[in-house]
C-alpha cells in the first residue's frame, strides 16, 4: 500500500495540545480561524515546517529567512520580528511539555488576515495578519523509511516563476496536490514532476536526488522550493569531499541511477526503491544514502548544539 513520507503514526497526545492562534493558546478543538481569513478564502499565505530536536527548531535561521522572503514578495506584514516570532515557537513547545524532546514537528502558518468579504483583491483585508503555530508530537514512519519509497513521474510540472514561483512557499499547493493525487492514483507513495523542459524538477513534497558514479545530482533548482534539507545535503557533501552536482538531468539517467533518495524537514534524507515501475539500485538504502543519513544525523547534532550554546549566552 502506498504511504505518504509525511505519513506517521497517532499519538494520543496530540489529541490535547495547546495552538497559538494569533498570541492565544488555544486547545486543539478550539483552535479557529474566521471564514472569511484569507488563507481559507485563497490560499494567500506562506508557512514553514520545522522539525523540533531536543527542544529546537531546527536550521530555524534558515526556515526564518525563506518564510519572512515569502512574506515580503506577497506584501504580507507578519506584525512580529524575527526574535518575537522565535519566541512564539518556543512558546508554544513549552506549553505543550515539548521543551527538551524530539519527535515533534511544528507547523507555522501566516495569512494575509480577514478580509470584509470573500474576494481576492489584499485591499479589502480588515486586519493584521493571521498566525498560527500547530506543534505535535509526529515522526515519519519507520518503516515508511526503511522500505524506501516508490516514485511516479506525473504529467504536472512545476512552472515558470513568472506563472507561480515555485520558490514561493504559499499556502496555494494546487498544483503538488494534483501530482500527489496522479500518482496516488497509480499506486506510487510520492509524485515525481518534471520542469517546463522535460527535466525532473522534484517530487510533489520533498526534493530528489539521485546518485549515479559516486556523483549526488540534484535538480538545477530553478523550479523547486529552495529547500532548506536540500540545501544542507549540498553542503553536507561539499564539507565531506562527494562531488555534488545541481544540474538538468532527464528520466533516462534517473532510472539508470545507481541510488535515488527524496529530502524534506520532516522525514530528513529518505531512500527511493523505484521509479515509474523500474527498480533503482541493488538495495535501499543504498551505501551513499546510508552515509549521508549518517552525516545529517551530525548535521542535526551540530544545529542543536549551536542552539543551546545561544540559549545559554542569551
Amino acid at each position: 500500500m502506498a504511504q505518504s513520507i509525511q505519513d506517521f503514526h497517532d499519538d494520543p497526545r496530540n489529541a490535547h495540545i495547546l495552538i497559538w492562534v494569533n498570541g492565544q493558546l488555544c486547545p486543539r478543538d478550539r483552535a479557529m480561524v474566521s471564514v472569511f481569513d484569507s488563507g481559507f478564502v485563497l490560499g494567500d499565505g506562506v508557512w514553514e515546517g520545522l522539525r523540533v530536536e531536543q527542544g529546537h527548531p531546527l536550521f530555524l535561521d534558515a526556515h526564518l529567512d525563506r518564510l519572512y522572503e515569502g512574506a515580503c514578495a506577497l506584501m504580507i506584514d507578519i506584525g512580529l520580528d524575527r526574535s518575537a516570532l522565535a519566541a512564539a515557537l518556543y512558546r508554544t513547545l513549552q506549553a505543550n511539555g515539548m521543551a527538551g524532546r524530539s519527535g515533534v514537528h511544528i507547523r507555522l502558518m501566516i495569512t494575509r488576515g480577514v478580509k470584509r468579504t470573500p474576494y481576492q483583491d489584499p485591499r479589502v483585508t480588515v486586519g493584521p495578519a493571521t498566525f498560527v503555530i500547530v506543534a505535535e508530537w509526529k515522526e515519519p514512519k519507520p518503516e515508511t523509511l526503511q522500505r524506501g519509497l516508490t516514485l511516479y513521474t506525473v504529467y504536472v510540472r512545476r512552472g515558470n516563476p513568472d506563472v507561480q514561483d515555485p520558490r514561493l512557499n504559499s499556502h496555494s499547493k494546487l498544483n503538488c496536490i494534483t501530482a500527489c493525487i496522479q500518482a496516488t492514483q497509480a499506486g506510487a507513495d510520492e509524485a515525481l514532476m518534471l520542469d517546463p523542459q522535460g527535466f525532473v524538477a522534484t517530487c510533489n513534497s520533498t526534493h530528489f536526488f539521485v546518485v549515479r558514479r559516486g556523483e549526488v545530482w540534484t535538480s538545477s533548482g530553478d523550479y523547486c522550493l529552495g529547500g532548506i534539507t536540500r540545501g544542507n545535503v549540498l553542503a553536507m557533501c561539499r564539507e565531506a569531499g562527494i562531488p555534488a552536482r545541481e544540474l538538468n538531468f532527464s528520466l533516462t539517467q534517473t532510472y539508470s541511477a545507481d541510488e535515488a533518495f527524496v529530502t524534506g524537514t520532516y522525514a530528513g534524507i529518505a531512500p527511493v526503491r523505484s521509479i515509474d515501475g523500474r527498480t533503482i539500485g541493488q538495495v535501499a538504502p543504498g551505501p551513499m544514502v546510508t552515509r549521508l543519513q549518517g552525516l545529517y544525523r551530525q548535521w542535526v547534532e551540530r544545529d542543536v548544539a549551536r542552539a543551546e550554546a545561544a540559549a545559554r549566552s542569551a
